[in-house]
């Protein structure tokens, strides 16, 4: 297939998908922003205030980053699992694709792009709002920006796996709730590893997000409990290993077929 028409079939399915988060913003932009006002204000300045320094940093300061990760893995996740799910039982138009001589790679580029456009565009919402409880200072812009995109990368790519494999809208909302969420909570957004007894210090080395979180903590703050270069090769090796599992799937089928 001829690289002019490829871009033609990675720009259609990217721009499917970003005009559908902007059509039903309240539900895809909406929530995010909300839920990110109410734990400022709970675990910000309720509790911040009672709990003081971390790390040596105001307690409000030192979530900022995890909270702005929440959203951001939670939404790139989301956006391509639905949009492939609607492509695959609703509008199904996703047996077009198939059938025509767009390659895997592309068809998968285009519906992760879709998730890392919301997912970075999410992020920066939910940074915004936190200026209105603090004033989070950005020790390393470039380190912020590539976590941001490496981790919208990493969860659109999961998101699609799932948006494969799902038979039901139940099987996308499922994985969020009892999967991502329980990962997140214990990735270290609202605590420090070091404040852990060494038992679940080591399980929490096994926790992906928790490379993730202090990565991008390293962006707003100068510190991480792990190295930065560490939490960098973790997204790295994590989108490798993704993308191959998306593209087996396209090529041999599997979980495509209704």
């Amino acid at each position: 297939m001829p690289v002019e028409k490829q871009l033609i079939s990675f720009y259609t399915i990217l721009r499917k998908g970003v005009v559908r988060i902007f059509r039903i913003w309240s539900q895809t932009l909406l929530p995010s922003i909300v839920t990110s006002v109410l734990y400022f204000a709970v675990f910000g300045n309720i509790l911040g205030s009672r709990i003081g320094e971390l790390n040596g940093v105001p307690y409000i300061l030192f979530v900022v980053p995890g909270l702005v990760m929440l959203s951001v893995i939670t939404n790139s996740f989301m956006d391509v699992a639905t949009t492939f799910f609607q492509a695959k039982f609703f509008s199904r138009n996703i047996d077009e694709i198939l059938v025509s001589p767009t390659p895997p790679s592309v068809i998968i580029a285009g519906f992760v792009a879709s998730g890392v456009v919301r997912g970075m565009m999410i992020g920066i919402l939910v940074l915004i709002v936190s200026l209105f409880f603090a004033l989070p200072s950005i020790a390393h812009p470039l380190v912020v920006l590539l976590f941001l995109f490496l981790s919208s990368l990493v969860f659109a790519l999961a998101g699609l796996i799932n948006g494969i494999y799902a038979k039901t809208f139940d099987g996308i909302s499922i994985v969020p709730t009892f999967v991502l969420t329980p990962l997140v909570y214990l990735g270290g957004v609202f605590y420090s590893i070091h404040s852990l007894p060494p038992f679940w210090q080591t399980v929490s080395l096994g926790n992906p997000i928790f490379y993730i979180i202090n990565g991008f903590r390293y962006g707003f703050l100068g510190t991480s409990d792990v190295s930065i270069y560490v939490c960098i090769a973790v997204l790295l090796v994590l989108t490798l290993i993704l993308l191959g599992v998306n593209m087996y799937f396209l090529k041999k089928g599997l979980g495509l077929r209704q």
